[in-house]
């Protein structure tokens, strides 16, 4: 039975939960040692940051080396499970009364799942990704620089930005939305394993497991940050001419730190809403324009190739695992490391993808989350990593550019289009959206989750939380720039590799236990049977719930 949480006394400040039930908005445990944590990293940080980044760079060979391969094993897992609930009966089930619907759109719901949660992502690596593969094509599968290697270049992007990440922010959301909306728990990741552990995750095993959700979304989040900052720097150096420095970079975090944490204060309904319809509606023209103005054919002709070598190598290329030192390294700078970013992600979007869906049943959501996501990213990816390789090809040299900097691939390939400043433009201010849009989901989630679950956390703590985020990602700059910023997120993800797996396991089990499941069970035809193997007329009876 459900364990129902009690009203609050009187005074205490309370958000309604979905069905009525209250929770309490002041923060507690949870929160304090969350930010105790951070700030002993901040000091280690601040004070010796050269040990700080030797000590994450030994454990992160550690864990490439000894269990990278379960980033793999659970991200191909979550697929399977996601699409098994929408095809099976569970499919109908819906995220809160069967009575509730959306709250939003599907417009503006499909438009805050891509701006909020992987936005900056379409430009940091929509170009640099394709054209580093193409350039070295991964597992040495290809020959570099030739239409074989453009293909497999666009297999992995798919890989690395596909279902696989997607399935991972669906199992967390699901069984967040789940939890939340229908058994009228506190956001939290905790009260979904009550299945597993019982009564333990009302105590200090529960409260553990909700400060690694919050660590783990404060890293993942703070590489967005990074990667964020010096996309705009280098567009600003491209259009304004301004240097492209770590000055500049520490600057622009700050600013949109500002930004994002006053964007969050104003809520879900306002700020992120129509924020993330703005960059959607923006991601649209500029894709239409490269699509026109560059190569078609070539990108209709790869968008086919590609994603008809992914489907066809999917599990080979799910479960492939290094070979080599060389194999190893490319990995733990791709592969693992996209992964463990997903994984890190996974509290902060399960939340978040919680928080804009209730109203919608299983199916819709799996399709919202694991199928309209991955094909806008498979179109993204090959219009503009497709666009850079045939350029690429025909002596452009954008690979030569991002080998030197990374940051400048995007740049480089509209640098060949019409209208480039134009087009530069854009793209800075799509930046700073999609980083304004992601690090306000963000901050939103992390003062609930450290707020005993509260819908609608208290301003203090969402200032907190922003002025936290913003401060760790300048932090990792000064430590070690993106490779800082990377090992952090893989890393916190470890612990989340076992997390997300119960929390498949929970979710299987909690809707079994539904009872609508339960009903829709009972409805299904029953082939016909011999009188005397039929079961007495009892067992046939209809139900009161049917």
């Amino acid at each position: 039975m459900v364990q129902q949480l009690a009203k609050p006394p009187t005074g205490t400040p309370s958000d309604p939960l979905p069905g009525g039930i209250q929770t309490n908005r002041k923060p507690g445990v949870v929160f304090w040692v969350s930010l105790g944590l951070i700030a002993a990293f901040v000091l280690w940080a601040a004070v010796s940051p050269d040990s700080l980044g030797a000590a994450m760079t030994t454990s992160m060979d550690w864990v490439a080396r000894s269990v990278g391969w379960s980033y793999l094993l659970v991200t191909l897992l979550c697929i399977g499970l996601m699409l098994y609930l929408a095809f099976s009966r569970f499919g109908g089930i819906r995220l809160g009364s069967t009575t509730d619907r959306p709250e939003y759109s599907t417009w503006a719901w499909l438009a805050m799942i891509l701006s909020a949660v992987m936005g900056i992502g379409l430009i940091s690596y929509g170009v640099a990704e394709p054209i580093s593969h193409f350039m070295a094509p991964p597992h040495a599968l290809a020959e570099p620089e030739t239409m074989q290697a453009a293909v497999r270049a666009m297999q992995f992007s798919f890989f690395d930005w596909g279902p696989h990440a997607w399935a991972v922010f669906g199992i967390f959301g699901l069984a967040i939305g789940y939890s939340t909306h229908r058994k009228k728990r506190p956001g939290l990741v905790s009260p979904m394993l009550r299945p597993i552990f019982g009564k333990a995750v009302d105590g200090w095993f529960g409260k553990l497991i909700d400060v690694f959700a919050i660590i783990a979304t404060l890293f993942g989040t703070t590489t967005s940050l990074g990667l964020g900052a010096s996309q705009i720097a280098e567009g600003m150096d491209r259009v304004f001419g301004l240097p492209s420095s770590l000055a500049m970079q520490i600057l622009i975090i700050a600013v949109v730190t500002v930004l994002f944490t006053l964007s969050a204060l104003s809520g879900v309904n306002r700020g992120i809403k129509y924020i993330s319809q703005v960059t959607m509606s923006l991601s649209v023209l500029l894709a239409l324009f490269v699509l026109i103005t560059g190569p078609t054919n070539f990108i209709s002709n790869l968008f086919f190739r590609s994603v008809g070598t992914y489907f066809n190598d999917f599990l080979e290329a799910s479960l492939i695992t290094p070979s080599t030192p060389e194999d190893m390294q490319w990995m733990q700078w791709w592969t693992y490391f996209m992964m463990a970013w997903w994984l890190s992600w996974g509290a902060f979007v399960g939340v978040f993808l919680a928080k804009i869906s209730r109203g919608r049943t299983i199916r819709q959501f799996v399709a919202g989350v694991l199928g309209v996501p991955s094909v806008v990213f498979f179109a993204w990816f090959t219009i503009f990593g497709g666009t850079a390789i045939n350029m690429d090809m025909n002596g452009a040299g954008i690979g030569e550019a991002t080998n030197e900097n990374i940051n400048s691939a995007f740049f480089a390939m509209l640098e060949n289009l019409p209208l480039v400043q134009v087009t530069a433009i854009v793209t800075v201010i799509l930046v700073a959206l999609f980083f304004i849009s992601g690090a306000d989901a963000n901050t939103f989630v992390l003062s609930m989750l450290s707020s005993k679950g509260a819908l609608e956390p208290s301003k203090p703590v969402l200032g907190i939380w922003g002025g936290l985020t913003g401060m760790c990602a300048v932090l990792l700059l000064l430590v070690g720039g993106l490779a800082a910023l990377q090992q952090a997120a893989m890393l916190s993800a470890l612990p989340f590799t076992v997390i997300v797996a119960l929390l498949g396991v929970s979710l299987i089990i909690e809707l079994r236990r539904d009872p609508e499941f339960q009903r829709m069970a009972r409805q299904q035809p029953v082939l016909a049977v011999p009188s005397a193997e039929r079961p007495p007329a009892a067992d046939t009876e209809p139900s009161p719930l049917d």
